[in-house]
């Protein structure tokens, strides 16, 4: 299938690792030209020469810290200085963030911040050029929101659940669409920290159905289609790639 992507553009967060790497590589295959950003400038440095190597375009390369208030602002202007327009925006910087019941303000500041508020305001920054062009494709990468515990990430991305949506009737007239993937048991940086082999393996057996965890390509793909002209009439849902885990409170 010919994704018509060859010549759009892209702002894509979190870039560094996992998921972020993965879908990068994944819109540049398809002829996009990317503006890629996270912390780690090395990192994405290496990303650069990969899409390269493999025939796609220079990206151009942004390391800032989305916790800066003035970021989203900066990001905007930047990629759309680099890109000339802003046809796609991935947002899939985020992290979780377990915390106490009785946690200080502060970690429900950073927590909510870092995993909601920068995803609604970067998404406002670039919206008046997709306005503009009368064309857009905004991603959201979430998260699963197990109830193992108390995490403020969860919350987070259950406002960017609602939230999206009712962006999405805003936004459709201008034939933009917007819609939200909560990841399930997808290999990352984290989870392969927090999991070895052996524990990975034994949740898989017992609670996913294809038994296995998740490749970030897997994810990747579906950003892709999204991404795509060809998934012009998909918009406001909640698509989850988790290998039939549905342990979803929302």
């Amino acid at each position: 299938m010919d994704l018509q992507l060859k010549g759009k553009t892209a702002l894509v967060t979190g870039t560094s690792t996992g998921i972020g790497r993965a879908i990068a590589k994944g819109l540049a295959a398809e002829g996009v030209k990317l503006c890629i950003t996270a912390r780690r400038r090395n990192l994405m440095e290496e990303l650069a020469k990969e899409i390269v190597a493999a025939g796609g375009l220079q990206p151009h390369i942004i390391a800032a810290d989305l916790m800066e208030d003035d970021t989203p602002r900066k990001l905007a202007d930047e990629a759309l200085k680099a890109l000339g327009q802003i046809n796609i925006l991935v947002n899939n910087a985020g992290g979780s963030r377990p915390l106490p019941f009785d946690a200080g303000e502060d970690k429900w500041y950073e927590a909510m911040t870092f995993n909601f508020t920068r995803v609604r305001q970067l998404t406002q920054c670039v919206l008046p050029d997709m306005i503009e062009h009368k064309w857009g494709r905004i991603i959201n990468i979430t998260g699963k929101s197990e109830a193992e515990s108390l995490n403020a990430a969860h919350a987070a991305k259950a406002g960017v659940h609602a939230w999206a949506h009712g962006v999405s009737k805003e936004v459709g007239k201008h034939n933009i669409t917007i819609n939200s993937i909560p990841p399930g048991r997808i290999l990352s940086e984290q989870i392969r920290r927090n999991n070895p082999e052996p524990v990975r393996k034994e949740f898989a057996e017992k609670n996913i159905p294809l038994g296995r965890f998740g490749e970030p390509e897997e994810l990747a793909c579906l950003v892709v289609f999204l991404a795509s002209p060809v998934a012009r009439y998909i918009s406001g849902t909640v698509i989850p790639v988790d290998a039939g885990l549905r342990r979803y409170p929302f």
